[in-house]
């Protein structure tokens, strides 16, 4: 920001009601630490907004600066788009508050709220929201992106259930977007990442959902051609109530796993169902999981949905090191089963995975250009993600991570979902993601921020005039 810049930020401080953080000051280091570890970024500084006012005042700021600026909600960017070396940090987390509206079925959420925060504001009320599967996620870059996890198949993506967005423009106009108003900017909002704005508020339709039937069954490494080739067929033909993410993993030593396989490399379905919980019910639908090979280890029990959405932030806390890609799959062909099994039984570390989440069911009946999600005949959105506790293994879990998507490529539909881009993928990749949405997405682009202000993102440069 120049020479001046202290005494800039010092005007910048004079508007904001919210702190203004700069290298050196207290709390600036753990203000630019994010989710993922490997990102090590010294924005020249760190403004967390309070109130729209202040989100207006720091564009505002950044234009007159000519500085670049990013935007952070829950700071769970896998390639830490949220930060930039030299750089603005919007910082969004003091704005999350939840509003439940029971009567109405309703919540709006701040801009800056994590998914735990609605999980508990929505769930005294019996009512849920689809999302992810971390408690620790942001709630706008999840949804800017469009949202899946355990309430996929019955409720759809998150974006199915946005109602309408608060939007603080680059020239810092204000506007809600929502069918009736701004569509545009509204059919964008949902899938085309960060692009358009800085979305200060989300309300969304509620559904019902209190307690759930959780399932965790695993299966020794060496069973994954049976498990696949049996989930593959099992699963789309399943009720919309019961959902199951297929993983692989190194089991973790500790409850509610027993000691013998721990360390044990295994590949597992995590399941979600949210129908009939009376006695009994969950065991007989989940008996299912004895199908394909008799498992090493099954576990079922009625839970509240929270419960199931914080179940995995112990194993998986803030500060590790991540490395992550992702694809789109319409099957699971038995080209694409050889490759999981190769990488699969070679996990690198013991927190490496790789994720198969379903995007059927109520995903399906929106159609692919009524949001900017455009792979709506999508079955599976996988991603591998390489993950370790030792900055010294960033290499590893890189090139492990990389060969497995390389490998996976030819079978998958050519796009990702846009939040497991990486940071280097490239224009292509970003392309890919949208299919025949990605021009409609330009012109919008055009239309909102002609000038590309918005750039720190998986970025949709505006269309030509």
């Amino acid at each position: 920001m120049g020479s001046d810049s202290g005494t800039n930020l010092d005007r910048l401080r004079e508007e904001l009601r919210g702190p203004v953080l700069a290298p050196g000051e207290p709390g600036y280091d753990e203000a630019r630490s994010i989710y993922n570890a490997m990102i090590d970024r010294r924005p020249a500084a760190i403004a967390r907004c309070a109130d729209v006012a202040d989100v207006r005042a720091v564009l505002a700021f950044a234009q007159d600066a000519g500085i670049e600026l990013a935007v952070r909600g829950g700071g769970h960017s896998g390639p830490g788009l949220c930060l930039i070396d030299d750089g603005l940090t919007l910082d969004l987390s003091l704005m999350g508050g939840v509003r439940v509206d029971p009567g109405a079925g309703t919540a709006q959420v701040g801009g800056g709220a994590e998914l735990g925060s609605i999980d508990h504001a929505a769930h005294t009320f019996g009512l849920g929201m689809p999302s992810g599967i971390m408690s620790t996620t942001g709630v706008g870059g999840l949804t800017l992106g469009g949202g899946h996890g355990h309430l996929t198949r019955k409720y759809g993506l998150t974006i199915d259930s946005l109602l309408s967005a608060d939007v603080v423009l680059a020239d810092g106009a204000f506007v809600t977007a929502s069918q009736d108003d701004h569509p545009d900017l509204f059919w964008a909002l949902r899938g085309g990442g960060g692009n358009f704005g800085v979305v200060t508020s989300f309300t969304f339709r509620l559904h019902e959902v209190e307690d759930v039937g959780v399932g965790l069954t695993v299966w020794p490494i060496d069973r994954i051609q049976e498990v696949l080739r049996w989930y593959r067929e099992f699963l789309p033909s399943a009720p919309e109530d019961l959902n199951g993410f297929f993983a692989v993993l190194t089991v973790p030593p500790g409850p509610p796993f027993p000691e013998p396989i721990h360390g044990q490399k295994m590949c597992a379905v995590v399941w979600c169902y949210t129908g009939d919980l009376a006695e009994g019910r969950l065991e007989a639908v989940l008996a299912v999981a004895n199908d394909p090979a008799p498992p090493a280890f099954h576990f079922a029990a009625p839970m509240p949905y929270p419960a199931l959405q914080g179940m995995f932030d112990e194993q998986i806390p803030k500060g590790l090191h991540w490395y992550w890609r992702g694809a789109f799959f319409d099957a699971i062909s038995d080209a694409a089963i050889d490759v999981h099994e190769r990488y699969g039984g070679a996990l690198p570390t013991e927190l490496s995975t790789m994720h198969l989440y379903p995007v059927d069911g109520a995903a399906h009946r929106v159609g692919a250009d009524d949001t900017a999600w455009a792979y709506r005949d999508a079955m599976w959105s996988g991603v591998v993600a390489g993950i370790d506790t030792d900055p010294a293994g960033a290499d590893l879990i890189r090139q492990w991570c990389v060969d497995y998507s390389t490998d996976l490529h030819p079978h998958s539909m050519g796009g990702s979902y846009v939040n497991f881009l990486g940071s280097k993928e490239g224009p292509e990749r970003v392309q890919s993601t949208y299919r025949g949405n990605y021009d409609r997405l330009a012109s919008v682009k055009r239309t909102y921020d002609p000038e590309n202000f918005f750039r720190a993102n998986q970025n949709i440069p505006p269309a030509a005039g």
